[in-house]
């Protein structure tokens, strides 16, 4: 017997669909199955996970893909697996091996002193091999050519960091952290300090932003539902993202003015806004119509994003 796939209006799909992405995949080979699944080309996904890494990588369809700054600059939070001992060139367990060392001396007080350095705001030298560009070229292609990378090291934001369980020679650490956080530097950082060398052998994504594991559906399961059509049961709206910014209801002549670029003044319940602050505006009806940015001297709110989610 063969299932018939349902025709879908690709038009119609907007929305963001949280996935946990399965181990030995990269991010874009999700984006790749989704798009297939619904034949449509606006797909993308919001923060690369390696391929060995499994966990949350909501990806967004349609006009959703305009927000996934939101997404992408999002609070994240990871569980990870590091070895201590064995040193990699990819500081992962699919590099070449650089050094091996004895860990017989380190115990769990040592483990949590080491990751006591990377709290707060800290610099982090990302890995070479790495997604990352340098004049239009990826990290991880020049530095399979042997190219010389000089890597310079940036400030990121760890906001929590925990050593749940350290069996030698594998620490298992969860960590929330902000944009451009590398794991994998962690864990080569933490070799550093210990005098072992280290790599991170295992990494799961627990949230990325407002989504956790337990909103996330396989990426089979996302495809079979997909194929089905009803796809309204696994997807989120493209403004779930924006429920940590101020909401205000407008009428249809100032719905009007904002889908020809006009900027409005609000009565707003809670204080005028700040410069560059954002809004969320919505029809009476509870439709999501754009996202307005003020601007202080001229106390207006004008249009940064608006959307037809029809």
């Amino acid at each position: 017997m063969t299932t018939k796939k349902i025709e879908l209006n690709s038009a119609s799909i907007h929305g963001i669909l949280p996935i946990d992405k399965p181990h030995g995949i990269t991010s874009m080979d999700v984006v790749r199955q989704i798009k297939r699944a619904i034949r449509q080309k606006k797909v993308g996904h919001t923060g690369t996970l390696d391929p060995f890494a499994t966990g949350v990588i909501p990806i967004c369809i349609g006009q959703a893909t305009r927000l996934t700054e939101f997404l992408i600059d999002s609070t994240k939070e990871y569980t990870g697996l590091i070895e201590l001992g064995i040193e990699t060139n990819t500081y992962d367990s699919f590099g070449e091996t650089t050094s091996i060392k004895s860990t017989k001396s380190i115990r769990y007080k040592d483990v949590q002193l080491a990751l006591d350095n990377f709290s707060g705001q800290v610099q982090q030298i990302p890995p070479i091999y790495s997604a990352l560009k340098r004049n239009g070229k990826r990290l991880y292609d020049m530095a399979r050519r042997g190219e010389d990378i000089i890597m310079e090291p940036r400030l990121v934001n760890v906001f929590e960091i925990k050593l749940e369980s350290y069996e030698e020679p594998f620490a298992t650490v969860f960590v929330k952290c902000g944009k451009g956080f590398y794991m994998r530097s962690l864990a080569h950082d933490i070799g550093e300090i210990l005098g072992t060398g280290a790599h991170l052998k295992d990494l799961r994504r627990i949230r990325t932003g407002p989504f956790s594991l337990e909103d996330c559906c396989t990426l089979e399961e996302a495809k079979e539902i997909l194929n089905s059509g009803n796809y309204k049961k696994i997807l989120r709206s493209p403004d779930s993202v924006l429920k940590h910014l101020k909401e205000v209801v407008v009428d249809e002549s100032q719905i009007t003015l904002v889908r020809t670029g006009q900027p409005l003044s609000l009565d707003l319940d809670h204080p005028v806004g700040v410069n560059n602050e954002l809004i969320r505006v919505y029809s009476s009806e509870g439709k999501f119509i754009a996202l307005l940015k003020y601007k202080e001297m001229i106390g207006q709110w004008y249009p940064k994003k608006v959307f037809d989610l029809t």
